[in-house]
């Protein structure tokens, strides 16, 4: 089974777009603004995807671009500027961000409730408490994606490999949630291929091109490739040699059109419903 990231995005997109009519019906505009430092490629591309995806459900985008010399004090005031706005009801901070710039004290002047990307302290507090307001958009996306295709986590071995806090920290706490038993795998893991091929659910993020071959895959796992990476001859690919693992898996996310568009999906729903919160309306 292909795990089609786009196909259950766009459902996603159009219910979205039907609940932002109904709030701007009421007077309710749902806002995101992004800030982006520098001149990278790939975080000029995901920024004009997000912009597109809001002017295609109705939410309003604002952008705010700064040079990579910019004084880091200068985006902090941005932050502070934009959680005083009561047209922003998102605010996320592009990353990477350039060498140089401190992402946690960035991250940590967003205010919690307009923390659409989920990764302010208070929101991760939250999460690891069980009761999480807003979640990191691509673990949310995974989770969702499995959700739709009936793919169940409660007593399964899932198996992270990556501990990022931005996707491989929070999916192992997200697949915990759902009642998995989890473990987080990363560069100092002893029998990393061992241990991989426990998992009836395996994550992987850690952005090395097909690194996961059949080898570290048990016969009709699931398995979640997170991954993107440019290849010398322009093509995308993920962290999972798809077409071998096709082969083992039952499930699987194709790289592109897996988990992606699901981020941006996620993003989106954030949004609305930290709208949905200033306003007292959830």
């Amino acid at each position: 089974m292909i795990l089609n990231g786009t196909e259950l995005s766009n459902r996603i997109r159009s219910d979205i777009k039907k609940e932002v009519e109904s709030l701007r019906e009421g007077g309710v505009v749902p806002g995101l603004a992004v800030v982006l430092v520098g001149n990278d490629p790939a975080s000029r591309i995901y920024v004009n995807r997000k912009k597109k995806a809001c002017e295609e459900t109705g939410i309003r985008f604002f952008e705010h671009t700064f040079e990579e010399d910019t004084a880091e004090d200068k985006l902090v005031s941005t932050i502070e500027e934009l959680n005083r706005d009561e047209k922003v009801n998102g605010i996320l901070v592009q990353l990477p961000l350039p060498e140089g710039f401190n992402q946690e004290k960035l991250l940590d002047r967003i205010d919690p409730l307009k923390d659409v990307d989920g990764l302010h302290p208070f929101n991760t507090g939250k999460l690891l408490s069980g009761a999480p307001v807003f979640l990191p958009c691509t673990p949310a996306g995974i989770m969702e994606l499995m959700e739709a295709n009936g793919i169940s986590v409660a007593g399964k071995e899932c198996v992270v490999v990556g501990r990022s806090n931005i996707v491989g920290k929070p999916a192992a706490v997200l697949l915990l949630l759902k009642n998995g038993t989890v473990t987080v795998c990363h560069s100092r893991t002893r029998n990393l291929e061992e241990v991989c091929r426990r998992a009836d659910i395996l994550v992987v993020a850690i952005g090395k091109p097909e690194f996961v071959n059949g080898s570290f895959v048990k016969e009709g796992a699931c398995v979640i490739d997170v991954g993107i990476n440019r290849l010398g001859d322009g093509k995308l690919a993920g962290d999972v040699k798809f077409e071998e693992v096709s082969r083992i898996a039952s499930a699987i996310t194709p790289v592109p059109g897996g988990v992606g568009p699901m981020t941006i999906a996620m993003l989106l729903k954030n949004t609305v419903k930290a709208a949905k919160i200033q306003k007292g309306l959830a």
